[in-house]
């Protein structure tokens, strides 16, 4: 079976969104789930958040023109927590986002964001402040994600991170979309698919 793109390395520019056990309903409200696609949901990401900004007269980062055009987000601990709802790192990936760097991610979200190809790295608090004033204070700071070493570079500075080797593994072989591998591998499943007696019927029945 042919392996899919490799992830190794991610650069640009980062945004931070700051806060603790931001959940899965913050990062895409409930009523975007009706979606038939997930084409367009990337407008979409932190939706109510940006909205309550903008009522308080301020501008959440997603919004600053500062930060458009950035593929690295910096969160805090208990990222993605909540409801197990794939749609989330899905507008995140399609505004932008190709890595991301914080404390902590749910479980269930880390898993998804793997599945999707994106890049879920752990850094500890003092870290991700450091990370998160860096990019605030010079949003067009090069920023660098090096899946391989677990390595955050931004600026001058770098960040060792954490990763688990399983995802790790996955991404820098190409093997990080199960979905993908089973449509690659489309022949070699339906050769053992006929081979089941249950599909291609039992000797003698």
């Amino acid at each position: 079976m042919t392996a899919l793109t490799p992830i190794e390395r991610i650069s640009g520019t980062g945004v931070s969104v700051r806060g603790n056990d931001i959940d899965t309903d913050r990062i895409i409200p409930a009523r975007f789930l009706r979606c038939v696609t997930f084409d367009g949901l990337g407008e979409y990401a932190f939706a109510d958040d940006r909205i309550g900004e903008r009522e308080q007269g301020g501008e959440h980062p997603f919004d600053q023109a500062r930060f458009q055009g950035a593929s690295v987000l910096a969160v805090n601990a208990n990222f993605g927590c909540g409801s197990s709802r794939e749609h989330a790192p899905q507008a995140i990936q399609r505004w932008g986002i190709q890595a991301i760097v914080g404390v902590s991610f749910a479980e269930i979200f880390f898993g998804n964001c793997v599945a999707l190809g994106l890049p879920c790295l752990t850094v500890s608090s003092a870290q991700a402040e450091q990370l998160q004033q860096l990019i605030e204070a010079d949003p067009q700071l090069p920023i660098d994600v090096d899946v391989a070493t677990a390595t955050i570079t931004a600026g001058q500075e770098s960040l060792q991170a954490q990763i688990p080797q399983g995802a790790q593994r996955m991404f820098l072989t190409g093997h990080w979309d199960a979905t993908g591998q089973l449509l690659d591998g489309r022949d070699a499943v339906a050769d053992v698919a006929k081979r089941l007696p249950y599909v291609g019927g039992f000797v003698g029945a």
